[in-house]
């Protein structure tokens, strides 16, 4: 992702929302609870984390057993010491007290809440890029001490492919229309970092390292959910069972020490590996959204969320939602209309759409569509700008549609003036698109004579309009007709 680019808007629940999703975290609840556990006899080691004879007390305190009991505590503790929950009092001692962040939790304010959730999030994500026990293990020397290079793991390189895979899933699943997102197949994500973006098939080679990613992922996902970034669904085990099968079988058939009987005694059952949702399932919570958007924001990132724009000019606005989805730049428009009266809100939106610089016919469209949010107390602002030779034509449109008499028809000139700017907005909304094609096809059916007259309307953009409707158009004389006009066009304006 370059930081230059804007990345799609997101919709924010509110921060009251959001702070008691924080709360209700394994990871931040978890944290919490230990903060208020601590007392006079807890003792921390040199790196400020729980000695290892009070893990199980702490685990048992949090309600958890089984195997990773300890690791969810270590975890949880790390975590109320990171944020200030716990203060470690003597290094020496060992010894800690409640930290004085820990009263936001009851007396904060949403923001506070969110600000201790943040920080226990850069924990984790340190945690998700470390490699497994499994593989620290192996990389243990006779000494009891790990040796980093025999991991072949770099601690930056990992920091980043995960950064880069919280992006990607951010514009993957963030800049949508719907209210709730559909997750993101892992395979899916892991693809997106790996495979180049001009790269047709990838070899078999760039299929292993999405692989090997995609398993990465999972770890990584497990690691993160409990911190409420993420609903995930892990791989299916089934799955894993079966690769490391197909693994074994192989390494037999290289070695020649299989059995070759070709039996399925002993076998793993099948499973249906079409289902996608097997190969796991992500998606950012409303929560996570949050999250990975303030650390773009912090890296650099143009990041807007809808709201951004509620407080500012109306020109900011209409140039603003110009790169905007269209549920979004409606959701943006209107929480900016909430904030002002009809009447006052339609002249100043009426005010930014006049101009004659490129991007004016898009204000004006925006302009349009923002208007058909407000209701019949804005039309004295309407009838004030009939007489505009920029406005005239969509302030008819709007008051005709709301069934306003004695509206007066508009003269030819404005009506072929209306039907550039309306061309040239579309050219710069949506491209040559299907929608554009059928219009300019409807356009010179309709009138048979609209290009004899089209060269000749002033507005700046009319040579660059019949360009595009001569590419636009399937038939060959019709095209050829609307270039000799943009032609005349271009001719007339000095161009």
């Amino acid at each position: 992702m370059s930081d230059s680019s804007p990345l799609p808007p997101v919709r924010l629940r509110s921060e009251a929302e959001l702070a008691r999703d924080a709360l209700a975290t394994p990871l931040l609840s978890r944290a919490v609870r230990l903060a208020r556990w601590a007392g006079p006899d807890t003792r921390v080691g040199t790196g400020s984390e729980l000695v290892e004879e009070q893990l199980a007390a702490a685990a048992a305190e949090l309600g958890l057993d089984g195997e990773d009991a300890a690791a969810h505590a270590s975890e949880a503790w790390r975590v109320a010491v990171d944020t200030g929950l716990v203060t470690v009092v003597d290094e020496e001692e060992g010894t800690v007290t409640t930290g004085p962040d820990l009263g936001l939790v009851l007396s904060g304010a949403p923001q506070d809440v969110l600000g201790l959730w943040l920080g226990a999030l850069e924990t984790v994500l340190a945690d998700a890029s470390v490699p497994d026990l499994g593989d620290l293990m192996e990389a243990m020397d006779e000494g009891g001490e790990i040796d980093f290079s025999a991991l072949d793991w770099d601690p930056d390189a990992e920091a980043d492919f995960l950064d880069g895979v919280l992006g990607n899933l951010y514009l993957l699943t963030a800049g949508g229309e719907g209210p709730d997102e559909a997750p993101v197949p892992l395979p899916a994500l892991a693809a997106s970092m790996i495979v180049p973006d001009d790269m047709g098939e990838p070899t078999n080679d760039v299929l292993e390292q999405v692989s090997e990613a995609m398993m990465r992922l999972d770890d990584q996902f497990r690691v993160l959910e409990p911190a409420g970034i993420v609903d995930f669904q892990p791989v299916d085990e089934a799955l894993m069972a079966d690769a490391d099968a197909d693994a074994d079988a192989d390494a037999d058939a290289d070695s020649g020490t299989g059995s070759g009987t070709g039996s399925d005694e002993g076998a793993a059952p099948s499973v249906d590996d079409t289902d996608v949702s097997r190969y796991g399932m992500v998606r950012l919570t409303p929560l996570g959204v949050y999250g990975v958007r303030a650390r773009l924001l912090e890296a650099g990132f143009a990041a807007p969320a809808v709201g951004d724009l509620a407080d500012k000019g109306a020109d900011v606005l209409l140039d603003g939602i110009s790169a905007f989805p269209p549920a979004a730049a409606q959701a943006e428009t209107e929480q900016w209309l909430a904030r002002r009266e009809p009447l006052d809100a339609a002249r100043e939106l009426l005010a930014a759409a006049r101009g004659a610089d490129a991007g004016a016919p898009l204000r004006r469209l925006h302009c349009q569509q923002a208007l058909s949010l407000v209701g019949g107390e804005a039309a004295p602002a309407l009838h004030e700008v009939l007489d505009d030779a920029e406005l005239g034509g969509l302030a008819r449109v709007w008051l005709a549609e709301r069934g306003v008499p004695d509206v007066p028809a508009p003269s030819e000139e404005m009506v072929f003036w209306l039907t550039v700017d309306t061309i040239a907005a579309q050219l710069a909304a949506e491209g040559n698109s299907e929608e554009l094609q059928a219009l300019v096809e409807g356009l010179a059916a309709q009138h048979g004579g609209f290009f004899a007259a089209a060269w000749r309307v002033e507005h700046p953009a009319t040579p660059d309009v019949l360009e595009a409707m001569g590419r636009l158009h399937p038939d060959k004389k019709v095209a050829k007709e609307a270039r000799k006009a943009a032609f005349k066009a271009r001719s007339q304006q000095g161009g």
